[in-house]
C-alpha cells in the first residue's frame, strides 16, 4: 500500500509540473505542452499512440504501378502559384507535404507529419510547430525552421490567393531554433488559422526559382513526399516514382499509404477517349461521373469476365453545389430578380429523365444532406440572432426552410414555369419585344462557357429552354488552358462553377463569397458576390468554438448564399460511383470525411499479389 502511495504522490507531482521547454507567452503564461494533432473543434479523436488512421490498411502490399486517367491537359508543375489552375494533379501530398497531415475519418482534425508536435493556447492566438529532426526533402537535405518560413513568405507574396489571404492575417512568425516555428496570431479571431498553417506546404528554400515562382514551369520541384517525379510529357502524362528513402514511411499518418512504386497519370483530351482506355484495360481505375455510362456502358468484356468491377459508395460528407453561375461584374446580371427567373427555367425533371437515366437528385443547398444545410429547417433563435444586423438579407421562405428549387412538370416545355419566370421578369421591366427579352430596348443576351461535351450538352438544353422566355444564350466550348485563365480573370458571363463541400467549411469560404475576393484574380468568387452578410457570417462560422455554434453559424450561411441567386442550382449523386481492375485493392474501412472517396492517386490502395 505505501508502494502504490508513494507511486500516486510521484504521478501527481510530475502531472502538476509544466512541461519541460515550454515557453512564456505574452501575457507571462507558458503555453501548453505539445500535442500530437489539433482539431476545428473539440480534441482529436485518435491518441497520441496511435498506430494509423483508420481507414489505412499498413499491411497493404507495396510495388507494381498504378495507372490512372484525367481529362484535360496540364501546362505546369507548379501547384501553388496564380496558374496552378492548369498545373499537373497529383503533386500535392505525393510530391509536396505539409507541417501535419488531415485525417479524412474527422471533420477537420491534423495529425504529425513534419511538424511532429504542436503547441496551442486556448484562444489559438499562439501556435508553435515541432519539427520532425528526421525530416528531409527528395534531394537528401534536411528540412528545417528556415524552410517553413521561407515557405510562409514566399506563399503569403506569390502563392494562391487564398493562401495570400490566409498568410496576411498572421501577426508574426519566428525561429527560435533550426526545428521549431512560432505563429503570433494575437488579434486575428480566426480559430481556424492554426489548421490552415499546418497544412501549408513546405517547398525547399535551396532548390525553389523565387524569381519565376509566378510562371508555369515544367521544372521537376524537389519535395518531401512519398514520390519524386520520374518522367514528364507535357499535356499527356506525369510519371511518379516512389522514393525509397522516403523520410516519413513510418509515421502513424501515412501507414499504409503511398502503396505503389510507380503512378503513371495520363492526360485525355476528353471523356470518351478516358473511358475508352478505361475498357481497353489501359487504366486502373474510374470515377464514374456520366449516369448514362454508369446505367449502360459498363457491358464491355473486361466487366462480364470479372476483370473490372463497379462499385457504389457511400459516405458522410455534404454534398456541394454545382450550377451555372452569374458573373455578376456584368451589369446585365446585377437584378436578382433576372438572375431567379432564369433559374426557373432550368428543367431538371426532363433532363434528369432524359439525359441521366434519373440517376441524380436536385440540389437545395451548399450543404446538402448534412447537418449543415438549412434547407427543410426553420432558423433557429442563434440563426436568426446571427442574421438579426441584415434583415434583408435571407428571403423569408428560405429562413423557414421551405424553398426548393422550381420543380417543372417534367415535358421540356412546361408553361406554367415560364409563365411564373415571365409574371417575375415583367415586375421587374422586362419585356419580350420582337420575340427577344428586352429591358429598355437591350436584349438578354449572353454566352455560356464551357470545356468538354458533357458541359455542352448540358448548357445547350439550357439554353433551348431560355429561348421560350425570349433569353439569347450561346454556348461557347474552349479548351482546358483557355477555359482556367478566362475563369481566373473572371472574362466569363455564365460558366458552370463547382463547390465542393467540407465537413468543416471555413477559410476556403473567403475566396469563394468574401467580398475582398470579388475582383480577386484568380479567386473562386466566380459570381462576384460582395455581401455584409456573407463577410459576417463566414467570420461566425470561424470563430465558432462550439461544434453547436459552428453548424448554427454555416446554416446562417446557408441561407443568405441561398438567397442571393448567384447561380441556378443543378443536382448531385448522392453515391460515388467507381469502376476498377480487380488486380488492385482498397481498404475494407472506408473515410466518414472525404470528395471524392479517394485521391487521383488512390493513395491507400494497392496492388495484389497474384
Amino acid at each position: 500500500m505505501r508502494g502504490r502511495r508513494a507511486l500516486s504522490f510521484a504521478l501527481s507531482l510530475l502531472m502538476s509540473v509544466p512541461c519541460a521547454g515550454a515557453v512564456p507567452t505574452p501575457s507571462g503564461a507558458d503555453s501548453p505542452c505539445p500535442t500530437h494533432g489539433i482539431a476545428m473543434h473539440g480534441a482529436p479523436a485518435l491518441p497520441s499512440n496511435f498506430h494509423n488512421f483508420p481507414y489505412a490498411d499498413p499491411a497493404a502490399r507495396k510495388g507494381g504501378k498504378l495507372r490512372v486517367g484525367l481529362a484535360g491537359a496540364f501546362d505546369s508543375l507548379n501547384p501553388f502559384n496564380l496558374k496552378s489552375g492548369s498545373a499537373a494533379q497529383g503533386l500535392v501530398g505525393n510530391v509536396f507535404q505539409s507541417l501535419m497531415a488531415r485525417s479524412l475519418d474527422e471533420p477537420f482534425t491534423l495529425y504529425g507529419l513534419i511538424a511532429q508536435s504542436i503547441d496551442i493556447d486556448p484562444a489559438r492566438a499562439h501556435v508553435t510547430f515541432h519539427l520532425d529532426p528526421r525530416a528531409r526533402f527528395s534531394d537528401g537535405q534536411p528540412i528545417t525552421a528556415e524552410d517553413v518560413l521561407f515557405s510562409f513568405d514566399l506563399l503569403k507574396t506569390k502563392g494562391r490567393p487564398q493562401q495570400r489571404v490566409a498568410y496576411g492575417l498572421v501577426k508574426s512568425i519566428d525561429a527560435p531554433d533550426a526545428h521549431t516555428v512560432r505563429y503570433d496570431l494575437t488579434g486575428v479571431g480566426d480559430r481556424e488559422l492554426p489548421l490552415i498553417l499546418a497544412i501549408m506546404p513546405v517547398l525547399p528554400k535551396h532548390a525553389t526559382d523565387v524569381e519565376r515562382f509566378s510562371d508555369a514551369t515544367l521544372a521537376k520541384p524537389v519535395g518531401s513526399g512519398p514520390y519524386v517525379i520520374d518522367d514528364v510529357k507535357v499535356g499527356e502524362r506525369l510519371l511518379l516514382r516512389r522514393n525509397k528513402d522516403y523520410w516519413g514511411a513510418d509515421l502513424p499518418s501515412q501507414r499504409g499509404f503511398n502503396n505503389f512504386d510507380e503512378v503513371d497519370i495520363q492526360y485525355f483530351r476528353d471523356g470518351n477517349s478516358l473511358f475508352e482506355a478505361f475498357k481497353a484495360g489501359l487504366l486502373d481505375y474510374r470515377d464514374e461521373t456520366s449516369t448514362t455510362r454508369w446505367a449502360s456502358g459498363y457491358d464491355f468484356p473486361a466487366v462480364a469476365d470479372g476483370r473490372v468491377v463497379k462499385e457504389t459508395l457511400k459516405n458522410d460528407m455534404p454534398k456541394g453545389m454545382e450550377g451555372f453561375v452569374f458573373n455578376m461584374r456584368r451589369p446585365l446580371f446585377k437584378d436578382i430578380r433576372l438572375r431567379e427567373a432564369l433559374g426557373m427555367m432550368f428543367d431538371f425533371e426532363w433532363i434528369n429523365a432524359n439525359l441521366y437515366a434519373g440517376l441524380y437528385t436536385r440540389t437545395k443547398s451548399f450543404f446538402d444532406e448534412s447537418e449543415l444545410s438549412s434547407s427543410g429547417r426553420p432558423a433557429s433563435a442563434a440563426e436568426r440572432a446571427l442574421l438579426a444586423p441584415f434583415p434583408k438579407a435571407v428571403r423569408e421562405d428560405i429562413l423557414e426552410g421551405r424553398w426548393r428549387p422550381p420543380v417543372n412538370d417534367g415535358s421540356g416545355r412546361d408553361r406554367e414555369m415560364a409563365k411564373r419566370a415571365l409574371d417575375l421578369l415583367e415586375r421587374a421591366g422586362y419585356a419580350i419585344e420582337g420575340g427577344a427579352l428586352r429591358k429598355d430596348g437591350a436584349p438578354v443576351s449572353f454566352e455560356i462557357m464551357v470545356k468538354d461535351r458533357n458541359q455542352e450538352r448540358l448548357a445547350l438544353n439550357y439554353a433551348s429552354s431560355l429561348q421560350r422566355i425570349g433569353v439569347d444564350a450561346r454556348v461557347r466550348l474552349v479548351d482546358e488552358v483557355q477555359y482556367q485563365r478566362r475563369r481566373q480573370k473572371f472574362d466569363f458571363d455564365m460558366m458552370l462553377g463547382q463547390w465542393i463541400a467540407s465537413a468543416s467549411p471555413g477559410n476556403e469560404q473567403r475566396m469563394r463569397w468574401g467580398s475582398a475576393s470579388a475582383n480577386q484574380e484568380a479567386s473562386f468568387n466566380l459570381a462576384g458576390a460582395s455581401s455584409p452578410a456573407i463577410d459576417a457570417l463566414i467570420a461566425a462560422l470561424l470563430a465558432a468554438k462550439s461544434h453547436d455554434d459552428f453548424v448554427t453559424a454555416v446554416r446562417a450561411y446557408d441561407r443568405v448564399l441561398l438567397s442571393g441567386f448567384y447561380l441556378v442550382p443543378l443536382f448531385h449523386a448522392s453515391e460515388q460511383w467507381l469502376a476498377h481492375s480487380t488486380d488492385i485493392a482498397r481498404p475494407a474501412r472506408l473515410p466518414h470525411y472525404a470528395s471524392p472517396m479517394f485521391g487521383p492517386t488512390l493513395e491507400s490502395w494497392w496492388r495484389r499479389d497474384h
